[in-house]
């Protein structure tokens, strides 16, 4: 049992979902429980976006390329990834979240802040509430998270990474120090490649070395702005509160070929294909779109966008596609090689604030009728179940990898075991980005 004041001066949590999408995919396919699960792209361009840690204590982790993976770990299962599902899980878990407290704050799909000062009469201190939240996203969604507990966001997301996978660290203001110091000096916010080679140069190997040289000579050494906030971090000081998370301002899918394409053909369906995605992802967000813009990537890298406004917004597959294909078509490409297409949904407003044009003639039950049972259809059985007639044969489709927009390789560290507590596995059925909690 916990003493009273356990989490004293603790206010902030960093919850984040341990290998994401690799989780939920297990969730899907509880036969691969305890086995190495990739998902990701295949082909000779494919990439990692996220692992069980079964398949990381071989070494393979977010953003590595695929066949490097399959080198290291030859008996991993591939998986293509799921973003409709995995946005799905996402939002029942921000909610989650939000019934605790309207401070969440979230960094990606499978992370957020949380501000829990409020809410400490009702569900105890910010530990308890920690605990409870591991259990009820156990329960409910059938994947572990791990939680930090801390006195500010710095310390609380640091603190989640030396929880995982699935516990939760405590560190309460007076332990910041003795927590903080014995650290790397890459784990610091802001230390990037670049910024760990110099401070490597300095002899500066942990965050005490660094919190124990005067500001002015990091700011000489890094500038003057980062200087000062590593300097800053390095003694725990981090004023940033949780920011309530602000609307989605934008929502797209994009694809690298597994080899250079060039036949139109391919290029419309795959158009398609991200279309659908983008438009699954609005609906089930509850957004329509104002503007569609595409992306192109040429086989030298060169890469160029286009965009256009709609007259109504839509969450309407097809209507994606048309826009995205003549974009695509205006650009009179005449089978230039390309590496990568994209297609993204912007200007999003509310489904429910959005004027209903009607038209004249209309059938009652039209294309987002459709593509709705579609949606209800991917949810009972899978992403794929239903989709258009066109994209049954891609013939011709080079292997690839599909970027959500948010992979899972937003590069954050991710260790203490959870201790028991009581959680009543259920049956779950299931919904890239990439993830390396």
């Amino acid at each position: 049992m916990r003493p009273v004041g356990w989490a004293a001066g603790c206010t902030v949590l960093h919850v984040d979902m341990d290998a994401f999408f690799a989780s939920v995919e297990v969730r899907r396919h509880p036969e691969l429980a305890g086995t190495p699960v990739i998902v990701g792209g295949a082909g000779n361009r494919g990439v990692v976006t996220s692992a069980t840690y079964e398949a990381r204590r071989y070494g393979v982790h977010a953003a590595m390329p695929t066949a490097r993976a399959l080198r290291l770990c030859p008996t991993a299962t591939v998986l293509p990834g799921d973003m409709a599902l995995y946005s799905e899980v996402s939002r029942s878990v921000m909610a989650l979240f939000r019934s605790i407290t309207p401070l969440v704050e979230p960094l990606s799909l499978d992370e957020a802040f949380l501000d829990v000062s409020g809410s400490g009469r009702r569900l105890g201190d910010a530990a308890e509430i920690g605990e409870y939240l591991r259990a009820r996203v156990f329960d409910e969604q059938g994947i572990t998270c791990s939680v930090g507990v801390a006195g500010t966001k710095f310390v609380a997301k640091l603190a989640s990474t030396s929880a995982k996978p699935d516990g939760l660290r405590v560190v309460r203001p007076p332990e910041v120090m003795d927590f903080l110091h014995p650290l790397p000096v890459g784990a610091l916010w802001g230390v990037g490649p670049k910024t760990e080679e110099i401070l490597l140069r300095l002899g500066l190997r942990t965050v005490g070395d660094l919190a124990h040289v005067p500001a002015k000579t990091l700011q000489r050494a890094l500038g003057v702005a980062a200087g000062g906030h590593l300097h800053e971090l390095a003694w725990g000081r981090d004023p940033r509160r949780v920011v309530p998370e602000e609307p989605e301002k934008s929502i797209g899918h994009e694809e690298t070929f597994g080899t250079d394409v060039d036949d139109p053909a391919v290029i419309h369906r795959e158009l398609l294909l991200l279309a659908e995605r983008t438009a699954g992802r609005l609906r089930s967000g509850g957004w329509l779109a104002r503007t569609v813009s595409i992306k192109v990537r040429f086989a030298d890298f060169a890469t160029i966008t286009r965009s256009r406004t709609l007259d109504v917004p839509t969450d309407v597959g097809q209507e994606l596609y048309d826009t995205a294909r003549a974009l695509f078509d205006a650009l009179g490409l005449d089978r230039a090689r390309l590496r990568l297409v994209g297609v993204r949904a912007e200007r999003l407003i509310e489904a429910g604030s959005a004027p209903q044009q009607l038209e004249l003639g209309a059938r009652e039950h039209g294309r987002r009728e459709a593509e709705l049972a579609a949606d209800r259809a991917a949810r009972r059985f899978g992403a794929g179940a239903v989709r258009p007639a066109t994209l049954l044969h891609r013939a011709g489709r080079p292997g690839g990898t599909t970027d959500g927009g948010a992979a899972d390789a937003h590069a954050r560290a991710n260790t203490v075991p959870g201790g028991g507590r009581g959680r009543a596995r259920r049956p779950s059925a299931e919904s890239p980005a990439g993830d390396p909690g």
